[in-house]
């Protein structure tokens, strides 16, 4: 096996990182001093764990200020804004509703790491009141939402990211730069996947805790019965706001393979799989396979969430990408290429980083000069409306032809009718 020595791995990353304007802007990852030297003011709604990671991504990067945060969970809030005042020397204001939060005197950016189904109300009402946005994927929970967010970031003039970190990874940068370069030849086929036993509790009803808004929590979705497994972070795998492991997980291989190979939104997509072993338990499948068709190739998705020992657990996480010239895997940390010939050595690269420090840094800096940030919304809908195409492509159990122009599905009422969800009153769906 052939490694890069540490000076050719940072020179081979810095090539990648140069030509990739898309996944990062240049000099992104460190504001200068003058830009730190007065504090940008932020919020963050949804106080759970990925949001306190973002608010530390935040604080690693420097000059910003938590003034405000908001979670439907009192406990949560308690907590969270009792290590913010540790992490910075003073207690933001805490909140339980978000229209409140985002009233709060010399608020400039929000970061908003709840649930996807409350991601439209809440983006939307924070760019009309002219702040700026740091949201976590999925960008919505459908399309419909998906336009409407976009079409209203587009009316504000605000700056927003959407959290893709992995297009701040050099290992991703690098493989884009390597098949763009045609080392590769013609991109034949390209795989995903991201197969683990997931841990679970229990699925039974019960009262939701006494500091938590459940109905609150629901919002806009299905009011629908609280269990330990659909309350706070595994919310993931229901149906109803996570919408399972693809829309999750596989979101992030999916935006990251549609950047590499610079594609928009696939033509048709299939998908097919079920509840085998998790039934009862989750409500999104434990085993699944889409195929979206792309312009240049198809990209095949698979998972599987229960406890199968895995034969090559080294490429459990990540994409592959078959060509003419050989093969490359790439996950978060290393890139490998095997070029095709019988015996052909394998080149593995190293190529770590903390792309979630790079990805809120490449905000801020955007932030302070009023530069778009490199994940745009409007490029973050491409990969979540591929990934709802999957997703309705399941339960439709028909092959979907998607007009990305129109964004309509072709030929299919029934699964056209899955474009949008109904609000839950009293909310009012952003499209109505």
């Amino acid at each position: 096996m052939k490694s890069l020595n540490r000076r050719q791995f940072l020179g081979a990353a810095a090539l990648g990182a140069a030509a990739l304007t898309p996944l990062r802007s240049v000099g992104a990852a460190t504001p200068s001093a003058s830009s730190v030297a007065r504090k940008l003011k932020v919020g963050l709604i949804g106080c759970g764990w990925y949001g306190m990671v973002d608010v530390k991504a935040a604080f690693k990067v420097g000059g910003v200020e938590v003034v405000a945060l908001c979670d439907v969970d009192r406990d949560n809030l308690a907590k969270s804004a009792a290590e913010v005042e540790q992490l910075q020397g003073t207690r933001p204001k805490t909140y339980q509703l978000h229209e409140e939060m985002l009233a709060t005197p010399g608020l400039e950016a929000v970061i908003i790491a709840t649930p996807p189904h409350w991601h439209a109300l809440q983006l939307i009402a924070a760019v009309e009141r002219g702040l700026d946005v740091y949201c976590e994927k999925p960008l919505s929970f459908e399309i419909r939402e998906g336009r409407a967010m976009v079409d209203a970031v587009a009316k504000s003039g605000r700056i927003v990211q959407i959290g893709f970190q992995r297009r701040q990874s050099p290992a991703y940068q690098a493989v884009r730069q390597f098949i763009a370069d045609g080392h590769l030849g013609r991109v034949v086929q390209a795989e995903a996947q991201i197969n683990f036993t997931a841990g679970l509790l229990s699925p039974t009803p019960v009262s939701p805790p006494a500091s938590l808004d459940w109905d609150r929590w629901c919002g806009p979705g299905p009011a629908i019965p609280y269990s330990p497994q659909v309350g706070h972070k595994s919310w993931r795998l229901e149906r109803t706001s996570g919408q399972g492991h693809l829309y999750d997980w596989g979101i992030h291989l999916v935006d990251a393979t549609r950047v590499i190979l610079g594609e928009g939104a696939p033509r048709a997509v299939t998908a097919t799989g079920g509840l085998f072993q998790l039934k009862g338990r989750i409500t999104t499948p434990d085993t699944f396979t889409a195929q979206f068709e792309f312009e240049r190739c198809p990209l095949t998705w698979r998972h599987r969430l229960w406890g199968a020992e895995e034969f090559t657990p080294e490429t459990n996480n990540g994409i592959f990408f078959y060509g003419e010239k050989g093969t490359v895997f790439v996950n978060d940390t290393k890139w490998t290429f095997l070029p095709k010939g019988k015996n052909a050595e394998r080149q593995i690269h190293e190529a770590k980083s903390d792309m979630g420090v790079l990805h809120m840094a490449e905000f801020l800096e955007a932030v302070r000069t009023r530069r778009a940030a490199g994940c745009t919304i409007a490029d973050a809908h491409l990969s979540t409306t591929t990934v709802k195409l999957g997703m309705i492509a399941y339960e439709a159990q028909a092959q979907l032809k998607w007009d990305a122009k129109s964004e309509e599905i072709v030929g299919h009422s029934e699964a056209a009718k899955l474009l949008r969800r109904d609000y839950r009153a009293p909310w009012k769906h952003p499209k109505a």
